[in-house]
């Protein structure tokens, strides 16, 4: 199995990220074109931090302040493709849920917004996607120490957007390891975005390549990088373990169970659903049920009784499961003389895919575009995708 470890051990941001990623060995003018569709071509420098040699990014971009709506509009006209361009958007999506627990709006991204995140985030996706581990295991992140300045005025470290992010995304933290702010919330959000598992310490395993992002900042004592790590390790069925939360009510309107299940997801769940019961007296209700890490199950019950007025929450505790591998994938398909590029998931185990689905709003975006039968579309974009996985393993449907 192919796991790529990431060590924030200095705290991590946009450009540091990807640059350990472009240390690593990822395509490069790949990188390179999918950043310059949206800013200049970017500079890439071989800096060094305390000793160590490290990967620095130049966008040459200036400042600017846009909307969500606004940087998922320029995140949309990249190079990018599909699969990466949706990454993309997740990773704002992250910051723009964190600003409005924050200030209760999100009215502008002010740093996060500026060319040099957007091309940074972009790139990062990119690289990622060009790499395309297995499973990525993020060490505890520092987030450093003291006040920084932003754009709403001086706040202490970490940044209340940083802290909801790595909050939201269970990422565990080391408060403080250096002076100044060490984790930004570009950062945060790409390590909570591409995160699969967790760890105290290094996965065992040949260790096949290591890579450095630098930071700005040139401290003498501590190397200001982002160090990633890909290895090899014995492929097993990958598992863990999880809670399972549930409730049964009975006088929460549909529409309200619908936000619950969004805003739970938001918060960190793993799964979330709704399930019509029967409960006594004849009475219609629902049974809703959370799968969340242990560590998030405390807090998600607490968020469940105040949105729904529960008076309690069952937690079924460490529960075993079994984790498919998994990875996505553009596919090509043409339906009806029109072409398209769908991004699929295919799920795998033991080497061999047994599952996938294309990502419903690509093929829903397509069928409104060419006014089909979504139900066509999803079915030829996985009849190809299908057909695609068993050339790769040497079968036939």
């Amino acid at each position: 199995m192919r796991i790529l470890a990431i060590d924030p051990f200095h705290g991590a941001a946009g450009d540091m990220f990807l640059g350990a990623l472009l240390d690593l060995g990822t395509d490069r003018d790949a990188v390179i074109r999918v950043m310059a569709s949206v800013v200049a071509s970017p500079t890439i420098e071989i800096v060094t931090r305390a000793g160590i040699q490290a990967v620095k990014i130049h966008t040459h971009a200036g400042p600017a302040s846009r909307t969500l709506e606004e940087v998922i509009e320029r995140v949309r006209t990249s190079s990018a493709p599909a699969v990466v361009i949706a990454r993309a958007e997740a990773v704002f999506q992250r910051i723009a849920t964190a600003e409005r627990s924050i200030h209760g709006k999100m009215e502008h991204f002010h740093e996060v917004g500026a060319d040099d995140a957007i091309a940074d985030v972009l790139g990062s996706c990119m690289a990622m996607h060009a790499i395309s581990p297995e499973a990525v295991t993020v060490l505890p992140v520092a987030t450093g120490s003291g006040t920084v300045k932003m754009a709403h005025g001086i706040y202490p470290v970490p940044a209340p957007a940083t802290a909801a992010i790595l909050s939201a995304g269970g990422l565990q933290v080391i408060l403080g390891g250096g002076t100044g702010e060490l984790c930004t919330p570009t950062g945060a959000a790409l390590l909570a975005e591409f995160c699969t598992g967790q760890a105290d310490s290094l996965p065992a395993g040949r260790l096949d390549a290591t890579g450095y992002g630098a930071g700005d900042r040139d401290d003498p004592h501590t190397p200001n990088v982002l160090r990633m790590l890909l290895l090899t390790t014995s492929e097993t069925v990958a598992e863990d373990e999880v809670d399972i939360l549930e409730t049964n009510v009975d006088d929460v309107p549909g529409e309200v169970i619908g936000y619950l299940l969004e805003r739970l997801m938001e918060e960190g769940a793993r799964d979330a659903s709704a399930t019509p019961l029967t409960m006594k007296k004849g009475r219609p209700g629902h049974l809703i049920r959370v799968i969340c890490r242990p560590d998030d199950a405390k807090r998600l019950s607490i968020f469940m009784a105040r949105e729904t007025g529960t008076l309690g929450v069952r937690c079924i505790p460490a529960v075993h499961r079994f984790i498919a591998d998994r990875r996505i994938e553009d596919i090509d398909c043409t339906i009806n003389g029109n072409t398209g590029r769908f991004p699929v998931k295919f799920g795998t185990m033991e080497g061999s895919c047994y599952t996938l689905k294309a990502e419903y709003e690509y093929v829903c975006r397509f069928a409104r575009e060419h006014n089909l039968p979504v139900v066509q579309v999803r079915r030829e974009v996985e009849e190809a995708a299908w057909e695609k996985e068993c050339k790769r393993q040497g079968f036939r449907q």
